[in-house]
């Protein structure tokens, strides 16, 4: 396989004849094109690999085919956590797939720097179909940042089914950072097994305006184990979101939080969904806050608890409406202008920072944010 490099990117640009701004595109689905403070890369353009490479022992990264054909367990992996039946997605991708990266950290393994990925769409009217397998042996620990982007103008489709299998005290913090277009059709279809004192981290982050985003990622926790569900959503430009999480707390004291900041304006519609079961001595807890900039906008806060044991404590809150007046005033009485306190209100509403992200990426999520707060 080609490794991702700065020089496999520049011919692929040159191949391509894409404009300057592909860079760019890059840069905001958080993919360091130089690979600094990367520990490995993986890159798929349309249904072409551009390359994979680990740089750090106790971490192989492959296309999903390659990683079938080297390692015969990984095909028993295959739609063991996301049923090939479940939805015309799944069996368009079960069908025929394009690539998709294999991750698989080695046990006991402690890798210091995030791997990045990059999924983009180049080509007009193209459906891409990713099957993704993420596997962390026990004790180990990786950070994933894994960027989708679209350069096109035309409709696009992209399904991704990704399976992620956190073994025995593992650790996984997986960063998801879209970056589609007005006349993207997005559909990920993920499962996330985590196994005894397992601990997954998913950062959801879409900034901007997408036509049609449909996701709902379910964690099985075992005993001890814990699933964290963060997303950052800025919806505007007639997006149309529905966006949530389900958490399965089946060993006892197990754990998990789904915590959602949404903006919606320009006409864009969220749903925003939540869903934890507690099946024994589990706790959990779920938030959704959200702000509607204008009228014609609007966001669907669907929270869902069911607890099927007396030892499962659950909770859930949720809060949608506009920025409160004295808010605005008291930024106002500051010296802002009515628009620099909206603007400032916004931003520090999607801080990033609680993702615990590497400071270039957190810094240049927080440009985006302060960029779309502009235009309110």
């Amino acid at each position: 396989m080609g490794i991702v490099d700065v020089e496999d990117v520049i011919a692929m640009l040159n191949n391509f004849k894409l404009d300057s701004s592909f860079s760019k595109d890059l840069e905001m689905s958080g993919f360091s094109i130089d690979g600094e403070l990367r520990t490995g890369s993986y890159m798929l353009q349309d249904g072409n690999l551009i390359g994979s490479e680990s740089t750090q022992d106790g971490l192989e990264i492959l296309d999903i085919k390659e990683a079938m054909k080297k390692y015969s367990w990984v095909p028993e992996l295959m739609n063991s956590l996301v049923s090939k039946d479940k939805d015309e997605y799944t069996k368009r991708t079960a069908e025929n797939f394009d690539g998709g990266y294999f991750v698989w950290v080695k046990e006991g393994a402690k890798i210091d720097l995030p791997m990045q990925s990059c999924l983009m769409i180049c080509k007009p009217n193209y459906e891409q179909r990713v099957h993704n397998i993420i596997v962390l042996e026990k004790d180990s620990e990786l950070r994933i940042i894994t960027g989708c982007l679209q350069h096109t103008n035309s409709s696009v489709t992209h399904i991704g089914i990704s399976e992620i299998f956190v073994r025995e005290n593992a650790k996984l913090n997986f960063t998801m950072v879209h970056n589609w277009g007005t006349e993207s059709l997005v559909r990920p279809r993920t499962a996330v097994k985590i196994d005894e004192n397992g601990e997954f981290v998913s950062n959801y982050v879409l900034l901007n305006p997408v036509k049609d985003i449909q996701m709902n990622p379910v964690a099985k926790c075992a005993r001890g184990a814990k699933a964290s569900f963060n997303g950052i959503i800025y919806a505007t430009e007639n997006s149309k979101i529905d966006s949530g999480a389900r958490i399965e707390l089946n060993g006892e004291n197990s754990s998990g939080e789904i915590i959602s900041r949404v903006v919606s304006t320009k006409g864009s519609k969220v749903y925003s969904r939540g869903q934890l079961i507690g099946n024994t001595k589990s706790k959990a807890h779920m938030e959704c806050n959200a702000i509607i900039l204008e009228k014609n906008s609007s966001v669907i806060a669907v929270p869902e608890i069911e607890a099927n044991d007396n030892e499962a404590e659950m909770s859930h809150e949720a809060a949608v409406g506009k920025i409160a007046d004295k808010e605005i005033f008291y930024l106002m009485t500051r010296g802002l202008s009515e628009d620099e306190a909206v603007s400032t209100i916004i931003r520090g509403f999607m801080d990033v920072a609680i993702f615990g992200l590497p400071k270039n990426l957190e810094k240049l999520i927080q440009n985006v944010v302060d960029d779309a707060s502009k235009g309110f």
